[in-house]
């Protein structure tokens, strides 16, 4: 048996909910013209709407002349017309009038026509420039098969593995030289380099008197964190090599450049090496996919070549041999043998 108290205390949860209900139901009905108002009120839905309307009308007349020439109609695709909407924002930044849509779409449609006019024409034939953009578009579809394959972290690490030396990170250098003219010392340069390494063996590397035998150098006395690529353009690739052979802590030499020659005084040097491929895994996506665009491309191009026969002209001799052959300008001309009796 239930109890009237009981009875009472449902129907009042019961009015509880429905007044919650009847709430969130008007909470939610505000929400959704909200949200209806600004959609009205966005450029871009504007735009769409334009865009459609302008499809039924071409649609509209399509059915009209339903056995109209193909070849002389032009057709604009939903993604022409977004692409006009995205590149009059980018230029603008915002959406076009009706108006200005209107010129789009009818600079698109000259465009088309100006286009399909020259072809009949033949005005694409001979034109280097047309057969280059051309021959760009075949590259570009041979390479996007290969950008299509997106590869995983076993794959880039197996193809790091063969192509390590890609990455390779060279060693790098710090330095103070001092210099030995030959110009200002002749032979006796490298020499002079000899005996003054002797008298700076105890020598630290701000010593007064180190600086005393220096000749005057048109570049710098310190260089600090360089590759052997950078001393190379510098100082020539022999110093480059061997100073990276020489120990820190100490006056060393003599070393040759294609300036002199150099004592060294090395602060520190850092060995090249290897990075692991974790370090640089983006940069080895970056390198694989380059490797298989050009393979792509190159798979490709060889498949289209074999359909072809090339016919080369006989070359003529080259300009030097059809120079010796010739008289000098100011030559008497041979006169002509003539026949024996």
């Amino acid at each position: 048996m239930i109890r009237p108290g009981a009875v009472a205390r449902l129907e009042r949860v019961a009015n509880d909910v429905s007044v919650a209900d009847q709430a969130q139901g008007s909470r939610l009905r505000r929400s959704f013209l909200s949200a209806a108002k600004r959609w009205l009120r966005e450029p871009l839905l504007h735009f769409l709407l334009l865009g459609g309307a302008l499809f039924v009308v071409y649609g509209y007349f399509e059915r009209g002349i339903g056995a109209a020439d193909t070849s002389k109609q032009i057709r604009l695709t939903p993604d022409d017309v977004y692409a006009m909407g995205i590149y009059f924002q980018s230029q603008w930044r915002r959406m076009p009038t009706s108006e200005e849509f209107g010129r789009l779409v009818e600079n698109k449609i000259q465009e088309e026509v100006l286009y399909r006019e020259a072809v009949a024409m033949g005005l694409d034939k001979g034109d280097t420039i047309v057969k280059r953009r051309m021959a760009q578009k075949m590259q570009f579809l041979a390479e996007d098969v290969a950008a299509a394959h997106e590869p995983d972290s076993a794959e880039l690490e197996a193809w790091y593995a063969k192509n390590a030396g890609m990455f390779a990170l060279p060693g790098r250098i710090s330095f103070r030289q001092i210099y030995f003219s030959p110009d200002r010392r002749g032979e006796h340069a490298r020499e002079d380099a000899v005996k003054a390494l002797a008298k700076l063996a105890s020598q630290p590397v701000d010593s007064k008197l180190a600086v005393s035998f220096s000749d005057p150098f048109m570049l710098q006395d310190y260089y600090g964190d360089r590759s052997p690529g950078q001393l190379a353009k510098e100082f020539g690739p022999v110093f480059a090599q061997a100073i990276f052979r020489t120990k820190p802590g100490a006056w060393q030499g003599p070393i040759e450049s294609g300036f002199g020659w150099h004592l060294v005084f090395v602060d520190s040097l850092v060995p090249g090496r290897t990075p692991a491929f974790a370090e640089v895994e983006p940069d080895v996506k970056t390198a694989w996919l380059a490797d298989q665009k050009a393979q792509a491309w190159r798979k490709a191009y060889e498949t289209m070549r074999a359909k072809y026969t090339v016919l080369l002209p006989v070359l003529p001799e080259p300009a030097e041999s059809t120079q010796r052959s010739l008289p000098p300008a100011n030559a008497s001309p041979t006169p002509p043998t003539k026949p024996l009796p």
